[in-house]
C-alpha cells in the first residue's frame, strides 16, 4: 500500500487550443477535467496500474462529492478531509503542439489545526504501508513543518517517505533526511543555488543532498529523462516521446513509477527505467491523463549505467 498526501489538491481544467495568441480570443478545441495534485496523480498512476494505494485529500463543502466522484471514475481509494474551499481550481492550456501554458490558485488559507488533520488522517493509514508520500505545494498559511511532521510520523511507524514539494519546503524536508525526494531540473538549481547545466552537474547537486542525509534524489528531466542518485550511485534513463500532447502530472507519474518498482524490489536502473516510462506515458496523453499498461507498453526507454557528462539540461 502507497500512502499519499496531498494539502493542497486541485479540480484541474485542461482546455486544448490550436495556438495560444496573448490578447486573442480562442475556441477550445476540448475540455477535460480531472482530479488533481501532486499526491492525487501519483495515486491516480498507480491505481491505474493495478497498485494498491489510497490518496489522503482536504476536500470540504459542494465540491467534495464530486471531488470524491472523480477519484471513484480514477478507481482510487481516499479520504476527504472536511476542510471546505480546500480544493483550487487549476487551468492548463495546452497547444497542439504540446506548449503547454498553466495557471494555479494559491489555495486555502490554512492553520496548523487544519494541517494536523490532515495528518491524523494520513498517519491512520500507514498500518501496513510501504511507502506515504507527501506532495505538492502547500496552501498559504503552511511552510515545510508539515511534511516534516510527515517525516516524523511515518519513521516511528517504520514507513518509508518520498516527498516531492520545492522551495523552501524543499529545504525543510532535506533536512528532515526522507527516504526520497523528487526535485526536477528547475528546483534542484533553485536549491543548489546555482544553473546546473551538464548531467554531471545535476548529479554533484544531488549527492550534496545524499550527502545531508536524503536516501535516494529522483530527479526529472524533461526531455532528458531522469536520474537516480544515492550512495550506491546514479542511474539514468530518457525515452523519446514523439508525438506530446501535455506535461501537466508527468512528474507525479513518475515518482509513482518509482514508487511501483522500488516496492517490487526493483534495482535502481530498473526503477528509473520504469519511472521514466511512466513519465513519458503520461506525456503521450491528454491533460492530466496518467497511463495504464497499455500506454506502458508503447514507450521504449534507454537506461545508461554510465552517465554522459556530456549531455546538456534544456529544461523540464
Amino acid at each position: 500500500m502507497i500512502v499519499t498526501l496531498t494539502p493542497n489538491p486541485s479540480l484541474d481544467r485542461t482546455i486544448a487550443l490550436e495556438q495560444l495568441r496573448p490578447g486573442g480570443v480562442h475556441r477550445a478545441l476540448s475540455l477535460r477535467e480531472d482530479p488533481g495534485g501532486k499526491g492525487v496523480n501519483v495515486s491516480r498512476a498507480l491505481a491505474a496500474n493495478g497498485a494498491a494505494t489510497i490518496a489522503v485529500v482536504p476536500a470540504g463543502g459542494e465540491i467534495a462529492p464530486r471531488f470524491s466522484a472523480l477519484l471513484d471514475d480514477a478507481h482510487v481509494t481516499h479520504d476527504l478531509v472536511n476542510l471546505p474551499g480546500a480544493v483550487r481550481t487549476n487551468i492548463t492550456l495546452v497547444e497542439d503542439d504540446g506548449t503547454t501554458t498553466k495557471v494555479n490558485e494559491l489555495g486555502r488559507d490554512s492553520t496548523a489545526a487544519d494541517a494536523a488533520l490532515m495528518l491524523d488522517a494520513a498517519e491512520s493509514h500507514l498500518e501496513g504501508a510501504s511507502w506515504v508520500v507527501g506532495c505538492g505545494s502547500l496552501p498559504p498559511g503552511l511552510g515545510g513543518e508539515v511534511y516534516v511532521e510527515l517525516i516524523a510520523r511515518a519513521r516511528r511507524r517504520g514507513v518509508a517517505v518520498a516527498i516531492d514539494t520545492s522551495g523552501v519546503a524543499l529545504t525543510a524536508v532535506i533536512g528532515a533526511g526522507p527516504d526520497l525526494i523528487k526535485p526536477n531540473h528547475h528546483e534542484l538549481a533553485e536549491h543548489a543555488g546555482r544553473p546546473l547545466p551538464l548531467l554531471t552537474d545535476v548529479v554533484e547537486a544531488a549527492r550534496e543532498i545524499v550527502d545531508a542525509g536524503v536516501a535516494t534524489v529522483v530527479v526529472s528531466l524533461g526531455a532528458q529523462g531522469a536520474v537516480a542518485v544515492s550512495r550506491d550511485g546514479a542511474a539514468h534513463a530518457v525515452a523519446h516521446v514523439a508525438s506530446p500532447l501535455s506535461t501537466v502530472g508527468a512528474g507525479d507519474c513518475l515518482l509513482a513509477g518509482w514508487l511501483h518498482a522500488v516496492s517490487e524490489g526493483a534495482t535502481a536502473r530498473d526503477a528509473i527505467e520504469r519511472a521514466v516510462r511512466w513519465g513519458s506515458a503520461a506525456v503521450a496523453l491528454p491533460g492530466s491523463a496518467v497511463p495504464g499498461p497499455r500506454d506502458l507498453e508503447a514507450v521504449s526507454v534507454t537506461s545508461h549505467p554510465a552517465l554522459d557528462p556530456r549531455l546538456a539540461m534544456s529544461g523540464d
